[in-house]
């Protein structure tokens, strides 16, 4: 299954009150696996940039002037994610922005039922506690030192791998791997074989048994395979 992790940084905290996207991040992940492959572009968002904004993410009035508007990217960004389902931390923040930015073009917005919140997923699975991407990042000793500020494609990646431990993926992985792992240090011997929950169906019938019987039969009180297993 494709899915993209998404990631924003913004002007401020608020698109109704004139606050504008001015970073956009996104990995691809296929299985639950990342591809390699992501989208990451800095957006002029046509107005100043807040001390407030600039202190989270580093992100300059001065820097952002000559990166290209929303709407030069937008084609490529939603060709890039698709349909797939977008994995955010705090959903409704980063999709309010971007769809935001889409009712300005009059662009359909990207519906909600798309979307899986990591930070509602983690608070089910760690009540009462913190669960901003930092403290997730801890707790599943993720290495976040390149984190000095807000980025959105490196924050994109590290949601990324918060996603597979939240979901419990990382270790069925470890399992599959150690299942197909080859039991010998030297790389020779059997494979472990996984066994199916639900065995498949037989294919051979009844009337393949009886012919099999009725073969068997011809070939009398002696037949020569038995010397090849008496000699063994």
């Amino acid at each position: 299954m494709r899915e993209i992790v998404l990631d924003t940084e913004t002007t401020g905290l608020d698109p109704l009150r004139g606050d504008r996207l001015v970073e956009i991040g996104c990995i691809e992940i296929l299985n639950r696996m990342p591809t390699g492959q992501s989208f990451h572009r800095h957006i002029n968002p046509e107005r100043e940039v807040p001390a407030e904004a600039f202190a989270v993410h580093g992100l300059s009035s001065e820097f952002l002037a000559d990166k290209p508007l929303f709407a030069h990217v937008v084609d490529e960004f939603l060709e890039f994610i698709g349909d797939a389902p977008l994995v955010i931390h705090n959903a409704s923040f980063d999709i309010s922005f971007i769809n935001a930015e889409l009712d300005r073009m009059k662009r359909p917005p990207i519906a909600r039922e798309r979307l899986v919140d990591t930070l509602l997923l983690a608070r089910r699975k760690h009540p009462g506690v913190s669960n901003r991407l930092d403290d997730l990042c801890s707790r599943y000793a993720i290495d976040n030192s390149r984190r000095t500020k807000h980025g959105a494609l490196l924050d994109a990646e590290l949601l990324a791998e918060v996603y597979v431990d939240l979901i419990g993926a990382r270790q069925s992985q470890l399992i599959l791997a150690a299942e197909v792992r080859d039991v010998r240090a030297g790389g020779y011997g059997d494979m472990p074989r996984r066994q199916r929950e639900v065995p498949l169906a037989a294919r051979i019938t009844d009337e393949d048994r009886m012919a099999h019987r009725a073969f068997v039969a011809t070939l009398g009180d002696r037949p020569i395979w038995r010397d090849f297993l008496e000699a063994a």
